[in-house]
């Protein structure tokens, strides 16, 4: 018997440059303790919603959110490296807990030159948080991407 596989496309969420998650400037991140995914370091500071579904999360200092797709599949949005020491300031969020979100909203901005005059990188990193929801997990290119373009999937 056939089974067809479920695929998440995945859309390029901020634009600037794709990175592969072990270039992240922090060993959570990089070593893939937190999970797989990619990353971006912005060349502006909207943040659009890489997959539809369910915010489920936002942290206190409003530095991630955490979404969980239809599929559920959990993924954390996380704008900048020790990002949580800036209490909030550098962030403004247009999606909310318990909010459904659709691919390619606007989710987030982050103030860039806030995070520069802090001396804290401003790379905004995705991840994949829980191995057991999803079978596979792809990125097909690196480098900058135009927002919105597919950039991966996950495969449940």
């Amino acid at each position: 018997m056939w089974i067809k596989k479920k695929e998440v496309a995945i859309q390029m969420p901020v634009k600037g440059e794709l990175i592969p998650i072990e270039e992240v400037n922090d060993p959570i991140f990089s070593s893939k303790t937190m999970g797989e995914g990619f990353a971006v370091r912005p060349k502006n500071g909207k943040i659009f919603a890489p997959v539809s579904g369910k915010v489920i999360s936002i942290f206190e200092t409003k530095h991630a959110i955490g979404i969980e797709t239809k599929n559920g599949v959990s993924l954390l949005i996380h704008m900048g490296i020790d990002s949580v020491e800036l209490k909030g300031i550098p962030f403004t969020l247009f999606a909310s807990e318990g909010r459904e979100i659709k691919q390619g909203s606007k989710i987030a901005e982050m103030d860039l030159a806030y995070f520069k005059e802090a001396g804290k990188s401003d790379d905004v990193v995705f991840v994949l948080t829980e191995k057991d929801q999803y079978k596979n997990f792809s990125i097909d290119q690196y480098g900058d991407i135009s927002l919105n373009e597919k950039i991966g999937a996950i495969v449940i």
